[in-house]
Parts: structure tokens; sequence; C-alpha cells
């Protein structure tokens, strides 16, 4: 009995001590549930801590993906190649051994994330979030997630690819056009060369195109001929298609004659023909870089063959169904391709030029492919089909097809007093917001392959100040060209697009 009390004492001891623990546990518990720097210092296993300007949004990570998005386009909900999200390019990506897992995709309420956008910098802070073991580095810029430290060349690079050209606005730049109408005579035909005619007014030639919500690269002609080295570029299509390769050839030279560039026509073949008045194209190269560019004219871009090589009045066989010779003869020694289409597709064409269509080496008997639109198309498709399946084996080449430029004949058409007297630039509008083409043909051509669309459609529309009209030195009494376009002029604009694009 005498140790009862002392046995009393050590259990009331032992049951204190539980109870200060017990307390201890319980403060410690309800502190760390309460503390910013204890809770900030676990990894999150379903949310990304943003940019302060996001920390409110709880955002969801799915890691089978990666985003591209521009907020400033999000307001509209319906931004075209963008809807689902679009995808970093492996390419430009930065050096690093993190491999693409790394990355997860980021979705942000739209509108909301739009709106703050406006008032936020250019450029968001890095943030680094610590997920057990493993570092992940999200670097922000307009909303794109990259690997790693991107460098300037590789960010504009991924601007321009977001960046939808075909949309924006015309306005007024002092330090336009890129060459002189007067000067660039080495390369310029007379025919479309404006200011060799009798035209006086020339505000259509200050204009340049602003893309909505991104900056377009600045068309130099020493950073095309860099950006070419050793390379091809080839226009393969209609008299607009030559009209490209002219605009092109005096923007790399800003209209100073050049005696150095070489006149190559012969490596392709393109030379003038017995009887004929000019080869079917032109190609020359710039030595300092072995830069070629070229023009080969193809209007129906389809394979045209002469029923009887003997006869120089033969007709034509218009193989709706084989791309031009020409492509399958060059196409290795191309690394950009620009192809184009549309005007030539009329019955008095055909006939002028006794092209007869042809299918699977005879003459057509297929009704569904005797109208002109639907023999349009199937040869379209079928070209540009063709050059899809030859892109796996020309990894080198970038093959874009251009939508077609609109004429503006008012009244009536070419050879009926059709008229496009109007001089005043955007009096007929100068902006372009719509999500989808206006060439429904030429987007329906490229869909499901690897060729690009250069839209060049929409944004050409608004400008029927810029055609030669009634200026032409070429045309016969009372007959305007609203089809073809003033140099300097509107089709510097396509280049300046296609510059960009490479």
């Amino acid at each position: 009995m005498k140790g009862t009390p002392y046995k009393m004492r050590w259990r009331a001891k032992e049951l204190s001590l539980a109870l200060i623990i017990l307390v201890c546990t319980t403060i410690f518990i309800l502190t760390w549930d309460r503390s910013p720097t204890l809770t900030s210092t676990l990894p999150s296993k379903n949310q990304l801590q943003l940019s302060p300007e996001y920390r409110d949004k709880t955002v969801p990570v799915d890691p089978k993906t990666h985003v591209k998005e521009d907020i400033s386009t999000l307001t509209r909900g319906e931004a075209v190649n963008n809807k689902e999200g679009q995808h970093v390019d492996k390419t430009h990506s930065t050096n690093t051994d993190k491999s693409s897992s790394d990355f997860e995709e980021v979705t942000i309420q739209k509108k909301e994330a739009a709106a703050k956008h406006k008032h936020s910098p250019k450029r968001e802070e890095t943030n680094v979030i610590e997920s057990g073991s493993d570092s992940k580095l999200i670097a922000e810029t307009n909303n794109v997630i990259l690997r790693g430290n991107t460098s300037e060349q590789e960010e504009k690079s991924v601007d321009h690819q977001a960046c939808d050209y075909r949309k924006g606005k015309w306005v007024i730049d002092d330090r336009r056009p890129l060459y002189s109408g007067h000067g660039c005579k080495q390369w310029l035909a007379s025919m479309w060369a404006c200011r060799m005619m009798q035209r006086q007014d020339f505000a259509f030639e200050k204009l340049r195109w602003q893309p909505k919500d991104c900056e377009m690269e600045e068309f130099e002609g020493s950073k095309f001929l860099k950006r070419m080295k050793d390379k091809t570029l080839a226009f393969v299509g209609d008299s607009l298609g030559r009209q490209q390769f002219q605009s092109l050839m005096c923007m790399i030279t800003a209209s100073k004659n050049s005696p150095d560039v070489l006149d190559v026509g012969k490596d392709y073949g393109l030379v003038i023909p017995p009887g004929g008045k000019r080869p079917n194209g032109w190609a020359y190269r710039f030595p300092s870089t072995n830069t070629t560019v070229l023009y080969y004219w193809s209007s129906t871009l389809c394979d045209l063959e002469p029923l009887d090589i003997l006869n120089p009045q033969t007709e034509y066989a218009m193989h709706l169904d084989r791309p031009p010779a020409f492509l399958r003869d060059f196409l290795d020694r191309i690394d950009v391709l620009v192809l184009n289409s549309g005007h030539h597709w009329n019955r008095g064409k055909l006939k002028a030029n006794k092209w007869i269509m042809y299918v699977g080496g005879k003459p057509n008997t297929n009704r569904r492919i005797a109208d002109m639109g639907s023999a349009k198309n199937f040869t379209i498709h079928s070209t540009l089909k063709w050059l899809n399946s030859q892109l796996p084996t020309h990894p080198h080449l970038k093959a874009f097809y251009r939508s077609i430029s609109p004429r503006h004949f008012v009244n009536g058409d070419w050879n009926s007093g059709g008229s496009c007297n109007n001089t005043i630039p955007m009096s007929i509008g100068k902006e372009v917001l719509q999500e989808e083409s206006t060439d429904q043909s030429a987007a329906s051509a490229v869909k499901g392959t690897r060729i690009a669309l250069l839209d060049i459609t929409a944004l050409s529309q608004v400008r029927d100040e810029g055609h030669i009209s009634r200026f032409s030195i070429t045309a016969s009494p009372g007959v305007q060209d609203c089809l073809h376009w003033c140099l300097p002029g509107v089709p510097d604009t396509w280049n300046e697009i296609l510059f960009a694009l490479i």
C-alpha cells in the first residue's frame, strides 16, 4: 500500500504529458493548415501558380498536351486554327535536357484572361514550379509555353506562326513603297509599271498591311537572301504569279541595277521555244548567297501535252489529273514553292489555247467535272494531293498554295465594258476581320495536307484602286485591266507575308 500514492502520482504525470502532446499536436495542425508559409512548401498536385494577375484562378493541368495561344485573340473565342489551342513546334524549343513530357496544358477562361492581358506587360514573369524532385520552368510570353529560355529569334518565329496575317487593316506608311516603279526596269515589265504610264495619283503605293494583334516582320533584301542562302524559291502559276515574282525581284534588289545577278533559266529549261516570243518562265541566281528565284508559267497547274508535235497548230491535251511536268522534273531542286491558279479557267481561254480536257490519259467524259468550276477544283485537288505525297521525301520543301487574287470589274467584264476607275485608297474598306478564307475553294484544297494556304484574297479585295485600270499601255481602246495590279502595289504585301512565313 505504501507504493500506491507514488504510482498515482506517476500516472498523473503520464496523463498530463499525453494531454500536453495532444494540445501541441492540435495547435501544430491548425497552424499548418492556416499558414501560407508552411503550405507554400508543399507541391500542388492539381494546379499551377501563375503570375500575380492570375493567382486567383485555379488552372487545371493536362499533362498530355502543350498550348500556344495569344491571349489577345481569345475574346473572339473563335480564332482560326486556335479553337482548341495550338501546339508548340519542337523546332522552336531551346536546347534542354527536359523532354516534352515536362510541360502541361494551361487552360484559362478566355474572356477574363483577355481582359487582364490588355493591362498586363508584354512579357509575363517567369515562374518555377516545384513538383517533387523535378523543377519545371514555365516561360510565358503572350501565354506561349516553351521549353527553357527562348531566344529573341525563336520568339519571333513563334509569333509569326501564331499570327493570322489575313486579318488586319491597311495603314498609311510614308516609308513605302519598298522599291521604285521608275527604277526597277531590270525586272519589272513595263505593262505593270504604273509609274511609266499616264497615271498621276500614287497614294496607293503608301499603304502597308498591318496584321491584327501581331507585327509583321519588315522585309529587307539582305535578310531574304540570308534566309534563302543556298536555296531556291519557285513561283508556279498564272500571270498573277508572274506579278508576284517580279515584285519579289524588285523588293530584293530595291530597284537597284544588279548586273551580278545571273540568268539561270537554261538550268530549268526556261528558254524561248522555236517560234515562240518568250520562254515559259525565268530564273535568276544571286551569287552572293547562291539564292535562286524563279517563275514558271502554268496557269491551270496541270500538265499540257501537244497531241501532234509536228503540227504548229496542234491541240493540247490538258491532263487534269497530272501535275505540270516542270514540277515533276525540278521539285528536287526547289526549297520554297508557291502555286496559284484561277482566272484562266474559262471556256474562252481553253478555246483560244486549243486545250482539251483529259482524264486518265484520254478525253474527259465525266460530266461531273466537265464545267469550269468543277474541272478547276478537280485539278487543284489532284495537283496538291500529288504534291503533298512528295513532301515526306522532300523534307526541305515548304509548299504554299496562294488563294485567288480578286478582280474589280464594275458594270461589265474585261471584254464587255467593265471598269475600275476608283483611285482613292480604302474607299471600299480597309479592315479584314473574318475568321475563314474568302477563297473557300483554296482552303478546301489544302485541308488535310501539309501545304500552307497563302491567303491574300480578302486583304486584296479592299484595294480596288490598285489595279492598272484604264492606264494600261497594252490594252485595246475602251478595255480596262481590273485584274492585274500596279507595281509597286498589292503583290508586294503578298511577298511580305510569304517572307514572314518562311
